[in-house]
């Protein structure tokens, strides 16, 4: 699967990668994400891969020139739905190939009401991916009748590796190196609601020190009045380039 390496290095430096997700807007509108070119001009150069649905890259003026790898994301749900935790796979693989994406990801809502038709599609996905040779992020949560602890997390890193993912996307919780331990393929931890730039690159530093390959972290970057500072600054944690953050 050259392609899929191939793919797979663009999002993955040396074995760690900083992903600025940017689908919220499909949940609800997010502070931040008004003109999302405009966020891809500042922190290109600072991240290894953006996540964007559809409708987004095929209206971009900024992608044409942005340097980091693209996901397009295929899954989607509205805070307004009467079952916000039930996503559904609003894209086709095929399609992100022909916006230029070079990853897709999926979301999968662990112990949610409709977990089994979710898996059902995501696995279907996750065969699909191989057969073009695009990898597949999926970012696996426990939400639902279950709270995320080292034992779902854990479950929810290890359900993405069983089905053919090639990248999972998991909260952080203690203990994270039993999460990568139970996991072949790279966990990257989700940057999670907006909170303060200490504890977030608190987070991210332990993570990395427990086996992370990396992070996700979208509101935390789009949502500060600087993201290129904060893009920069998660970026030098997670490869480590620079000994001091930039405040």
């Amino acid at each position: 699967m050259i392609g899929k390496k191939r793919r797979l290095g663009k999002i993955l430096k040396h074995g760690r990668t900083l992903i600025v997700p940017m689908d919220h807007g499909v949940s609800k509108p997010e502070e931040g994400l008004e003109d999302i070119d405009r966020i891809l001009e500042e922190i290109d150069g600072y991240v290894d891969a953006v996540v964007l649905h559809k409708g987004v890259v095929k209206y971009s003026n900024a992608l044409e020139n942005f340097s980091g790898a693209l996901i397009i994301h295929l899954s989607a749900s509205t805070s307004l739905s009467p079952d916000p935790n039930d996503k559904r796979v609003v894209g086709s693989v095929e399609r992100a190939l022909a916006l230029g994406a070079d990853a897709v990801s999926v979301h999968l809502n662990l112990s949610s009401a409709t977990e089994n038709r979710q898996l059902e599609e995501i696995g279907k996905l996750a065969d699909e991916c191989d057969a073009y040779g695009i990898p597949m992020l999926a970012m696996v949560y426990p939400r639902g009748n279950v709270e995320a602890n080292i034992n779902t997390v854990k479950h929810a890193a290890r359900v993405a590796y069983e089905i053919g993912a090639d990248i999972v996307k998991v909260p952080y919780v203690e203990n994270f190196r039993e999460v990568v331990r139970n996991c072949r393929i790279p966990v990257v931890v989700a940057g999670g609601s907006k909170d303060s730039e200490e504890a977030l690159y608190t987070k991210i530093q332990k993570a990395i020190a427990s086996g992370a390959a990396g992070a996700a972290v979208g509101r935390n970057v789009f949502g500060n009045r600087d993201p290129k500072r904060v893009a920069l600054n998660l970026y030098s944690i997670i490869h480590g380039e620079i000994a001091e953050l930039i405040v």
